[in-house]
């Protein structure tokens, strides 16, 4: 080696190749985002909601993991790890890790991820000219054996409640739908 040409770091120029290559693979990338928590986020509620009707359906790991199965596509599931980027050090080595690794500033989110991940190849090379999830992609879940539970919204008004319950009978979703009662006030 030449000196000052690689003395123990890695050159800008291939930094800059890898940070592209890990951004390009998003757009290959299909992710379903889950709450890992014995118990409902009230913070979470307040997050994802933008008015006050929602719906929350509790699992179990097991049951996410036997729901879903896809004849096309491997389906990986973790647990996202909370780091500091600028002390700790993400592994290398698995294109996975960049979608289970995240910023400590989430660590309330409690997150598991079910990951799908698909490179194109075009004669025998990595293909990344056209990217496969433009829209998401269609995985068939058996909601009888996915759900435990359904939750609505602490705050959510009576007819999405009754709406719900309704929908889930008429679909022979076997599952009793609860109001979250976060916002009820505590018995002291």
């Amino acid at each position: 080696l030449r000196p000052g040409v690689y003395e123990g770091k890695i050159p800008p120029e291939a930094l800059e190749l890898m940070s592209r290559y890990q951004k390009c693979l998003r757009e290959f990338t299909a992710i379903s985002c889950w709450h890992l928590n014995e118990y409902e986020s009230s913070a979470l509620w307040k997050l994802y909601l933008k008015s006050n009707e929602g719906i929350a359906i509790q699992s179990t790991f097991s049951q996410l993991k036997r729901c879903l199965k896809d004849e096309e596509h491997d389906i990986y599931i973790g647990i996202v790890k909370y780091i500091d980027f600028d002390k700790d050090w993400m592994p290398e080595g698995n294109t996975f890790y960049p979608f289970v690794h995240k910023r400590k500033s989430f660590e309330h989110e409690q997150e598991l991820r079910a990951l799908i991940q698909k490179v194109p190849t075009k004669d025998g090379k990595t293909d990344l000219s056209k990217p496969l999830f433009d829209d998401g992609i269609y995985v068939a879940v058996d909601l009888k054996a996915l759900i435990k539970r359904i939750y609505v919204a602490p705050t959510c008004p009576a007819w999405l409640f009754e709406l719900t319950k309704s929908v889930t009978k008429k679909y022979g979703l076997d599952r009793e739908v609860f109001q979250s009662s976060l916002d009820d006030v505590p018995v002291y």
